[in-house]
């Protein structure tokens, strides 16, 4: 029978009652996706350890040995058995807590002893250990590798542990060597030399050897990975194909502002995004496109001429922002760039009042309105265009798919979509989060800026820092204090914000001092920020509810408290609030004195390096995919079971191009050597998170 065919409860060893735990705990309803859950390390049986070898906690192990002597201690629940077990020249003890009437021992028996060491009291024993006696060892057990699998507690409390999963895959090896359906086509699999299915499934269980093992995982990275890679891909040849509101005039506004009232001199790179959406803009087809661009690189201003390039085409623009703060940023920056010119600017925020609202929305319906900036408000029936034609979505990754969606149907075609971000995307991460969009950077700051110098100090230093906060503020220049908390946490030991605040206070009297965070009224936040902003105070205290939004060029100092609680791209982005001006910048990491190799590894590579991508390929390597911010509005980038996009960067590359091979000819995938390709989408579509795009 098709293993893919057969239900999880009729595979030798579940059951009714396990199939139902695996179901609902792993998603597995088959025999051949419970071989689709792969083991996630591997303990090397081929080995025999001595009690003297063992060295940590970390690896399982396999001694030969004998039981000299074992007692029952305790009583009722708490009742254990101990067990001392010698391996000829060195002894170690065992331990049971469950099960204590199931364990059979015998001093006369020799034993394979299976398991993890766990340390107590400065002495290694072994907990709820494996033993089986040497007479009923089989070949199997003590040859090649042994997979671990995840479990949960409750598949554990059901028998369904690693061993449990183990045993019931064994038994499906046999069916399993006799084939599957393969999913990758010949030409591929003999062009990149990947194993068969079978044999791949085969391996990753029970490897025969370290090569074997290595093929077989490759192989089946390679299949998650080309098919997130075509899912992709097939949806961005389609949305090439989406017609769009046509835009070829390049007119009076654009040529005025970009003639008379350009605040520098565009960068190359800032021009070559330009050229890039104007050519999506005048195709005929919906631009779909992320730009990417470093803190201050200058998207703003990319964002505003593309705003124009609509303008002159007739079209309205919205541009659609996370946090109120950033709105009014964008209001306030679009505003005076836009002073001397007749193209009208509105904002629309959850603090807009009813009054405002009115002709608000009046200017909107009538096609006054060119540019409306706003936040979640924009989603709401009642905002409706004369006519919608761009959508500029900034850090869209706050933003959940369905809500961005409903943009697109304020008009009769979907409008231009361009989706910002100034948290620089790995290029691994960008083709499998982002594969479905064109991708434009602006890897160019402009000109005069001075490179933000950042240096790591630890808590000890205080005085150190707060010498040179008096030193710059007697410059005439701004400090930022980021704290990562509102309130003292007795949990946890961090500087809090109020603290932070009253302790700055008392420190430097002579200065004024503001302090902003997320829970604080829209209106007082504003009024803070607008002291800060105008120069009235010398200091902001901040959570990272200013991580975007605010520029002050006067602002020359960023201190990050308790630093080692933010991440990589967190603290870049912090780091990007100042620089801003034609002074020195520094980003000031206060933390504690001991750090973990990994927060050490995050300071470090803050001090050596302003460029936003290499930070962010350093965050991939540290955290991992499904940590960074942003991933989760791909369903796959968490759905795969085996790749890993922080590790197999040049894999996916080559999966794209596979891909690209397979579309190039046949991107609807209608010929008969490709049918295989469109099967497994729509297997994956039934069965897997759904791969959400971005329109």
């Amino acid at each position: 029978m098709d293993l893919s065919l057969r239900d999880i409860a009729y595979c030798k060893g579940v059951g009714t009652k396990r199939a139902d735990i695996l179901r609902k705990e792993l998603g597995v309803h088959t025999a051949l996706d419970l071989l689709r859950n792969y083991p996630y390390k591997y303990t090397d049986r081929s080995r025999f350890y001595r009690i003297a070898d063992i060295e940590n906690e970390d690896t399982s192990v396999q001694i030969r040995g004998r039981i000299l002597e074992w007692h029952t201690l305790g009583v009722g629940k708490g009742q254990r058995l101990s067990a001392t077990f010698s391996d000829g020249a060195h002894t170690i003890e065992l331990v049971w807590f469950q099960g204590i009437q199931y364990v059979k021992l015998a001093k006369d028996t020799e034993y394979l002893l299976f398991g993890k060491p766990t340390r107590f009291n400065h002495e290694y024993n072994f907990v709820h250990p494996d033993l089986t006696p040497m007479s009923k060892v089989t070949p199997e057990m003590t040859q090649g590798f042994e997979p671990d699998y995840n479990t949960t507690d409750k598949m554990k409390r059901a028998g369904l542990h690693s061993k449990g999963l183990r045993t019931i895959i064994a038994s499906l090896i046999p069916e399993l060597k006799q084939g599957v359906n393969e999913t990758i086509g010949l030409d591929i699999r003999t062009k990149y030399h990947l194993m068969s299915l079978t044999d791949a499934l085969v391996n990753v269980h029970f490897p025969k050897d370290t090569p074997s093992m290595h093929k077989a995982r490759e192989r089946l990275k390679f299949e998650e990975l080309f098919y997130a890679q075509l899912q992709l891909m097939r949806q961005l040849k389609q949305r090439e194909q989406n017609p769009g509101y046509l835009m070829p005039v390049v007119g009076r506004s654009f040529h005025h502002f970009y003639e008379h009232c350009l605040p520098f001199e565009l960068t190359n790179a800032q021009k070559r995004v330009i050229r890039e959406i104007q050519a999506d803009l005048k195709s005929g087809h919906q631009m779909n496109r992320l730009l990417q661009g470093d803190v201050g690189s200058g998207k703003t201003l990319v964002a505003l001429l593309c705003a124009l390039l609509a303008k002159d085409n007739g079209y309205q623009t919205c541009i659609m922002v996370p946090t109120e703060i950033l709105a009014a940023q964008h209001m306030e920056t679009l505003s005076h760039l836009l002073r001397d010119t007749d193209v009208h600017v509105a904002l629309l925020t959850g603090s807009t009042t009813r009054k405002q609202r009115e002709p608000l929305h009046a200017a909107l319906r009538s096609g006054e309105t060119d540019i409306l900036i706003g936040t979640h408000a924009l989603l709401e029936e009642e905002v409706q265009f004369a006519n919608l034609g761009l959508c500029i979505i900034d850090e869209q990754h706050r933003f959940g798919v369905a809500q961005r969606s409903r943009l697109w149907y304020k008009n009769e075609l979907c409008p231009h979509i361009l989706v910002m971000t100034a948290t620089p995307i790995p290029r691994t991460l960008a083709m499998t989060v982002y594969g479905d969009l064109h991708t434009s950077i602006i890897d160019e700051l402009p000109p005069g800026r001075k490179p933000v110098l950042t240096l790591h100090y630890s808590n000890q230093r205080r005085a150190t820092v707060n010498q040179f906060i008096e030193q710059q503020i007697g410059m005439g220049r701004q400090i930022y204090v980021v704290y990562p908390l509102i309130k003292e946490n007795e949990n946890l030991d961090l500087a809090d914000l109020q603290n932070g605040y009253d302790t700055l206070r008392q420190t430097f009297p002579q200065y004024s001092i503001s302090m902003v965070h997320g829970q604080m009224k829209a209106k007082d936040k504003e009024e803070q920020m607008q002291r800060f902003a105008s120069g009235q105070t010398q200091i902001l205290v901040a959570t990272t509810v200013i991580e975007v939004g605010v520029n002050v060029p006067n602002a020359s100092v960023m201190i990050i408290e308790n630093a080692e609680r933010f991440g990589l791209s967190q603290l870049h982005q912090l780091r990007g609030r100042v620089g801003r001006g034609a002074d020195q910048s520094y980003c000031l990491l206060l933390t504690r004195l001991e750090l973990t190799k990994d927060t050490r590894k995050r300071m470090d590579t803050m001090v050596a390096t302003n460029d936003g991508f290499k930070i962010a390929e350093a965050d991939l390597q540290l955290r991992g995919p499904g940590d960074l911010e942003g991933t989760q509005q791909s369903g796959q980038v968490l759905d795969f079971k085996i790749a890993n996009l922080a590790t197999d960067g040049q894999l996916t590359e080559v999966a794209r191009h596979a891909v690209e091979d397979v579309l190039q000819d046949d991107p609807l995938l209608e010929s008969d050597w490709n049918r295989v390709y469109k099967q497994r989408l729509d297997i994956l579509r039934l069965t897997s998170k759904s791969w959400q795009g971005i329109s």
